[in-house]
């Protein structure tokens, strides 16, 4: 046997041995792998983690809670260093929080901030869902001129950032007695639900002037309907969250007002590194937070390759 082959047969046998030596694991659960941004989330999670040398394993929630949980247990039972949940419920979270605490495993909800208040050693990683709101409605109401009539998409009820997001954009336009908010339902985060549900507003013949969307695949959905129904873009603003590139094609065509660009490869990049720390036993903050930016069409193209 030569030299190498014995030196790494030795080293191999000293890992093994030697915990310190042991590859760090991580346990992620998406709330789908559907969604669009979650994708984008998900793929930097897994950038970052091969580039830190980290073992990953990603299971996809299909928005059932009870498929989520039990993904949880699989992973507890795996005995996984780090769990990151993105959770499908935000008011659904303390059985995970207490299932991971129970079990010693360290835990990170990502992106969808949960409504329990987090006890010590759990981390959320995300952004300030209430400042996309904000940013999308001061811009909506700025290019409205203060007045008009105004519908609301929503995302899927049951998370945090579709209520939060929506709160942010009716508590701007609650300061300008001359914006009236017409309509505001669900369509889950999702283009096709987002263009059924336009349509039923075109269809109805009540007067909008823009549309306020969660985020960028319902707005999308809504720029369909519109274009199918022959109504000129500059006739109903639409605004977005996310800052996805499909939105930005959109908005260099001239169809989507505005958006805000939600970071997915800083939330994804700060959830490895997050889950390394904890992993190794260093101190993290609680809440790693990363910044939502304005996007319209003078700056769009900053965010291209972002």
């Amino acid at each position: 046997m030569n030299r190498t082959v014995a030196a790494s047969l030795l080293a191999a046998l000293v890992m093994g041995a030697n915990p310190a030596f042991a590859k760090t694991t991580i346990g992620v659960t998406m709330s789908s792998f559907d969604d669009n941004f979650l994708t984008y989330l998900r793929e930097a999670m897994a950038a970052e983690a091969k580039a830190k040398g980290v073992d990953i394993q990603f299971e996809d929630g299909q928005k059932d809670v009870v498929k989520q949980i039990s993904q949880v247990e699989n992973f507890i039972a795996q005995k996984v260093d780090v769990m990151i949940v993105n959770p499908i419920d935000s008011a659904a979270t303390r059985n995970i929080t207490e299932k991971a605490m129970k079990a010693g495993i360290k835990l990170i909800y990502v992106n969808r901030l949960p409504e329990e208040k987090l006890p010590e050693g759990v981390v959320y990683v995300g952004s300030d869902e209430n400042v996309s709101g904000t940013m999308q409605g001061e811009y909506l109401a700025k290019k409205l001129n203060g007045k008009g009539n105004v519908a609301i998409m929503m995302g899927e009820l049951s998370t945090e950032a579709a209520r939060t997001r929506t709160k942010g954009v009716k508590n701007v336009f609650a300061k300008y007695p001359d914006i009236k908010i017409v309509e505001e339902q669900t369509a889950n985060w999702q283009r096709a639900e987002g263009m059924n549900l336009m349509s039923n507003w075109i269809t109805t013949g009540k007067q909008i002037d823009a549309v306020a969307s969660n985020n960028d695949e319902m707005a999308i959905g809504a720029i369909m309907a519109l274009k199918q129904a022959g109504v000129a873009p500059d006739k109903i603003l639409v605004g977005g969250v996310d800052a996805t590139p499909d939105a930005l094609v959109e908005m260099k065509k001239g169809t989507m007002a505005v958006t805000v660009f939600q970071d997915a490869k800083g939330q994804g990049t700060s959830a490895i590194d997050t889950a390394v720390k904890m992993a190794n036993g260093e101190k993290t903050e609680q809440f790693v937070m990363t910044p939502f930016q304005l996007v319209t069409p003078e700056n769009y193209k900053d965010f291209m390759n972002k």
